[in-house]
């Protein structure tokens, strides 16, 4: 490559929590630079699944962290050209892109919710992903899904 790589930017903590992957989700939350509009809507979020589940011994932090690990894909299938034809190869996704591919289908299932605020699509979302289901953790299982059908193209690999 040509180009020197992007330093990685560090990412403050939130102030709630004081946690770097709060305020990483709130990035891909936010729109139009409104950072503190996302985080009402994620703390609003957290309160509701508190409510929601009343009998879960985990914090409600917990109990997003664990929705985001359940949501989290181990493989993906990558378009890979080969002598003119395109094979979809399985490929790992590196531990960033897992986070952040996670992340944004939360965000991105929990928008397409019915629901009245998006603070209560979320925590909806979150429940669900938590209990192994919704729609987040259906598209993580299609990911595993068409990686494993598309096992036999793994030696095209790059």
């Amino acid at each position: 490559m040509r180009k020197t790589k992007p330093k990685k930017r560090q990412i403050l903590p939130d102030p709630v929590y004081g946690d770097t992957t709060v305020t990483r989700f709130v990035n891909h939350l936010m729109y139009d630079g409104k950072k503190s509009v996302a985080f009402e809507i994620f703390y609003t979020a957290l309160k509701s699944v508190e409510a929601k589940l009343p009998n879960e011994e985990k914090s409600s932090l917990e109990v997003w962290k664990q929705a985001l690990d359940n949501i989290t894909p181990l493989v993906e299938v990558k378009s890979r050209r080969v002598g003119g034809s395109t094979f979809q190869v399985p490929t790992e996704i590196r531990p960033d892109r897992k986070e952040s591919v996670s992340m944004k289908n939360m965000i991105l299932y929990s928008r397409k919710r019915g629901g009245k605020s998006m603070a209560d699509k979320l925590a909806a979302e979150i429940v669900d992903a938590f209990n192994q289901q919704g729609g987040s953790y259906k598209r993580k299982e299609d990911m595993h899904r068409m990686a494993e059908a598309n096992r036999a193209f793994a030696h095209f690999r790059f």
